[in-house]
């Protein structure tokens, strides 16, 4: 049985709405790319009516390229409430997910126009992990900055060489144009759009709501440098991360890395971005801060124990870090993240 949305359609009529978000659908498209975007959305309309709002901020349908059924890569079916090409609402946003069904679904030149057509008369287009590449290949891109999952960012450079690809950040701005990385980015930028629209206190009620951190900024890295580490292939380079990962607390600099490895300094940089991805200055930061968020979250040790536990020095240096990759301090993260169990 396809799993169906149902709504009110009376109602939504007799409502004033603020603005439609349209949410591509197709055939293998993947769910959490869709329906992600779709339940932060929906969150903010309740979360702004229990704040007093007189009118639902979003109006949210999905749309499909042929029929309403469209079968998902996790094997759910979901029901769009319009099919591309067919006469539909004017929308605000338009959302695109990506998917194993991206390169079929691009590989249809009338579905393709229908996207160019659309993003032509709205306010502003997105994009979820590889539904990048549907913008791309309808040259919405061109010339513009943009984000995909990590491991599709080498595949939108070549494939389409007037896009600027970043590897690094979770979601862009460029414009009108926002493109995020892989499937959850799609919902720290959703997060981010409402923040745009309506402000900061309902998305963070809604990050509360749906246990959220609110808002990874979107210049974070996609992954954590624990998860690069498990990534890497064994070998030298992987030994010196663990190694490091162990002596956080330690004054570790590039020098005395690249002395521990035995390798000339040109060597050993080229190296270690080729295996994690990171410059070595940029794997040691990240490292002391996803450690620090870790014991934040999880202990109640002091802020300036923390700082000194992690590589920091003192508290004012990983303010300094905290402020830059999350754009909030360490106390502020405390208060929003930290587990109840050590309140």
């Amino acid at each position: 049985m396809p799993f169906h949305i149902f709504r009110n359609s009376r109602y939504m009529e007799n409502t004033a709405i603020t603005q439609r978000i349209h949410i591509l659908v197709f055939d293998r498209c993947q769910i959490v790319d869709a329906t992600g975007a779709a339940g932060v959305f929906g969150s903010a309309n309740e979360a702004a009516m229990k704040a007093g709002h007189t009118k639902r901020p979003y109006d949210i349908k999905f749309i499909a390229p042929e029929t309403n059924q469209v079968k998902t890569s996790a094997g759910v079916s979901l029901y769009a409430d319009c099919i591309l090409g067919d006469r539909i609402p004017p929308a605000d946003t338009l959302i695109c997910p990506g998917g194993k069904g991206t390169p079929s679904f691009i590989s249809n030149p009338k579905a393709i126009k229908s996207i160019k057509r659309i993003a032509s008369r709205i306010r502003r287009v997105v994009s979820v992990c590889t539904g990048a590449f549907i913008l791309a290949e309808a040259g919405i891109l061109d010339g513009r900055r943009a984000a995909t999952h990590w491991a599709y960012c080498d595949q939108l450079s070549h494939d389409y060489p007037e896009i600027k690809v970043e590897a690094d950040p979770i979601f862009i701005k460029d414009g009108n144009v926002y493109t995020s990385a892989g499937v959850t980015a799609g919902m720290d930028l959703a997060l981010a759009l409402i923040e745009e629209d309506i402000g900061r206190d309902i998305a963070l009620e809604v990050a509360r709501d749906m246990v959220m951190f609110s808002k990874r900024p979107g210049s974070q890295a996609q992954f954590s440098t624990q998860l690069a580490t498990q990534m890497a292939p064994p070998g030298n380079i992987r030994d010196l991360q663990l190694w490091l990962l162990d002596n956080l607390s330690k004054d570790i600099d590039v020098d005395a890395l690249t002395e521990k490895s035995s390798m000339s300094p040109r060597t050993f940089y080229r190296k270690f971005k080729k295996t994690t991805g990171l410059t070595p200055a940029r794997f040691i930061n990240q490292s002391r801060l996803d450690a620090a968020r870790r014991l934040i979250e999880e202990s109640p040790i002091q802020i300036k124990s923390i700082a000194a536990q992690c590589g920091f020095g003192d508290i004012e240096r990983m303010r300094r870090a905290f402020q830059k990759d999350l754009g909030i301090s360490p106390d502020d993260y405390r208060r929003r993240f930290a587990s109840s169990l050590n309140e």
